[in-house]
């Protein structure tokens, strides 16, 4: 199937059985994704007497209790509600679920011990205006995806970053990383803050995904973005990011 779309009033077409999943998926094997010294998933037949949620063990149907935390065991979209006193749920923020949308690679600036994503580094960038803002770390090790970034001091944005990124006017963040903010910040949270414009200005249709993993064969550039979310009334959810690549017409 071919979809055309119009986009900044230009005709795109994109392919739509040549999707490319970003996502990371709750699961319980070993060697699953974790951060911030979460646990892991944890995912159990339901049991009752006379009754069990599993086939395998002679049940009628397969019925599993999932244990996890959005957070740290999978791909993930914030909002606000992550960083506010107020309960702002990222089931409510969204009223379409399409997206033009940048890719970009960056390796980060070392700075000590730390691996920094800087404004510099944003600037120096030629952007397409887009909805938005996908950043795919450097280097891109297939490991990310079952890496247990607990203690590690992960790669993280600096504030001002995302604040430039803001202003330009960029609506939702995607990243390879478990935050964009330094695993250890004192609980300051700035690139969050930054992000959001909080508490000056809030954005409270604005999001943040992290814990992608953008495929090597993806070059930067321009896409198609469908940003679904796991209707759950939380500050967080998981969530299944899919780029298409656009065809200019």
């Amino acid at each position: 199937m071919i979809v055309l779309v119009e986009i900044g009033g230009r005709p795109y077409a994109a392919q739509m059985d040549e999707g490319k999943d970003l996502s990371l998926p709750v699961r319980n094997l070993n060697g699953g994704i974790r951060a911030f010294g979460l646990g892991p998933v944890e995912i159990e037949p339901f049991r009752v007497p006379g009754f069990t949620g599993s086939v395998k063990e002679g049940g009628s149907a397969n019925c599993d209790l999932l244990s996890f935390y959005p957070h740290g065991n999978c791909t993930h979209t914030e909002s606000i509600g992550h960083i506010t006193p107020e309960q702002q749920s990222v089931n409510g923020i969204f009223s379409r679920y399409w997206f033009s949308a940048a890719l970009l690679s960056i390796e980060p600036e070392v700075r000590g011990e730390d691996h920094v994503i800087t404004k510099a580094q944003l600037e120096a960038l030629t952007l397409p205006k887009a909805e938005a803002l996908i950043i795919r770390t450097l280097p891109n090790a297939a490991d990310k995806k079952e890496r247990n970034y607990s203690d590690s001091n992960p790669p993280y944005f600096e504030p001002a970053a995302l604040a430039w990124a803001a202003e330009k006017g960029f609506l939702h963040l995607l990243c390879d990383l478990p935050s964009v903010d330094r695993e250890s910040d004192g609980g300051r949270m700035a690139a969050h803050k930054a992000w959001w414009c909080y508490p000056e200005q809030p954005r409270f249709d604005a999001s943040i995904t992290e814990l992608i993993y953008v495929p090597e064969e993806l070059p930067d550039g321009f896409y198609l973005l469908n940003l679904q979310v796991a209707p759950v009334e939380s500050d967080a959810a998981p969530s299944r990011p899919v780029l298409y690549a656009l065809r200019t017409l």
